[in-house]
C-alpha cells in the first residue's frame, strides 16, 4: 500500500470511529481528533493519494500564487482556472492580509533560501503566516501557517504545523503541496528532499463528508504504487518555478469523490 494512502486513510479510519462531535463556526457539525501526524521520507515515496483523485495541478498552482507569486490576489488564480478561493474573495479581489501577502511582508522565503546557503544548521528556519497583528484583516486565517526546516547532511528536512485540517478536501492537498514545497526549495538551495512531518491540530470530517470518506475506505486494499515527482532540474531560481516546472510521473489513481467544502 502506498505509504501516503496507509497514513491518511488510518487517520481517517480513526476519526470516523473514535473522533468527538461537535459543532463549529461552519455551521456544519464534524468529527474531529487532535493532534495526527503524518510523515514521509521524500527520498522514498511522494505523499499523493491514490484511493482518490487529487487535483495535483491546481494544487501546485495554489502553492506558487503562495510562496514564488506571494499573492493575495484571488484573480491571478481564476486566470489561471483556479477557483478554490472564491468563496472568500472580498470586494477588491484579495483574500486580505493573508497567505502570499505575509510571505512578501517579511520575505520570509528569501530569508529562509539565504539561511539555508549561508548558514544550514541554523535552528531559527520557520516561515510563520500567524501574524497576529493582521489577523482581523485576513479572509480566512491560514489553516498551514507554519513550517519549520531542518538540514540533516545533505537532506533538507520539514515540518509543517497545520492548526485545522478538512481530511477529505484540504489535507490531500497540503500533504503534496508542502512535500513539492521541499522538493522545489531543496533543489535551489542544493539538497535532497529528506523528511516531511505534517502535523495537524484539529483534525476533522465533516458529517456531510461521512460517506465519500467511507467510499474512499472501501478502496484501502485497491490502492496503486505512488507515482514520482519531476522538478525542472534546469530551474536553480526559486522564483523562476512555473506549473509546467513540475509533473507527477506514472500518476495513478482511483476516481475523484465529489463532497461539499464548509465555509
Amino acid at each position: 500500500m502506498s505509504n501516503a494512502d496507509k497514513q491518511y486513510l488510518n487517520i481517517v479510519d480513526n476519526i470516523l470511529n473514535n473522533g468527538y462531535y461537535a459543532q463549529n463556526r461552519t455551521g456544519i457539525p464534524t468529527y474531529k481528533l487532535p493532534h495526527q501526524i503524518m510523515q514521509f521520507d521524500l527520498s522514498k515515496e511522494f505523499p499523493i493519494l491514490t484511493t482518490k483523485f487529487v487535483a495535483f495541478k491546481t494544487a501546485v498552482k495554489e502553492l506558487l500564487w503562495i510562496y514564488k507569486d506571494q499573492s493575495n490576489d484571488v484573480t491571478r488564480l481564476q486566470q489561471q482556472n483556479v477557483h478554490i478561493w472564491d468563496e472568500w474573495m472580498q470586494e477588491d479581489g484579495t483574500i486580505g492580509k493573508a497567505y502570499g501577502y505575509q510571505v512578501a511582508k517579511y520575505k520570509q522565503i528569501d530569508k529562509l533560501i539565504d539561511t539555508l546557503k549561508n548558514d544550514p544548521q541554523n535552528r531559527r528556519m520557520i516561515i510563520s503566516l500567524w501574524n497576529i497583528e493582521d489577523l482581523p484583516e485576513m479572509a480566512l486565517q491560514p489553516c498551514c501557517y507554519q513550517t519549520l526546516w531542518d538540514v540533516e547532511g545533505d537532506r533538507l528536512n520539514c515540518m509543517l504545523v497545520q492548526r485545522s485540517g478538512d481530511i477529505p478536501l484540504g489535507v490531500p492537498f497540503n500533504m503534496s503541496q508542502y512535500a513539492t514545497l521541499v522538493y522545489l526549495i531543496a533543489q535551489v538551495t542544493g539538497f535532497k528532499p529528506g523528511q516531511f512531518t505534517h502535523i495537524i491540530n484539529n483534525a476533522h470530517i465533516y458529517e456531510n463528508q461521512i460517506e465519500g470518506m467511507k467510499l474512499q475506505l472501501e478502496r484501502r486494499n485497491d490502492d496503486y504504487a505512488a507515482p514520482k515527482l519531476w522538478v525542472n532540474p534546469d530551474i536553480k531560481d526559486f522564483y523562476k518555478f512555473t506549473p509546467d516546472d513540475i509533473k507527477l510521473i506514472d500518476y495513478k489513481h482511483h476516481d475523484k469523490i465529489k463532497m461539499e467544502v464548509s465555509v
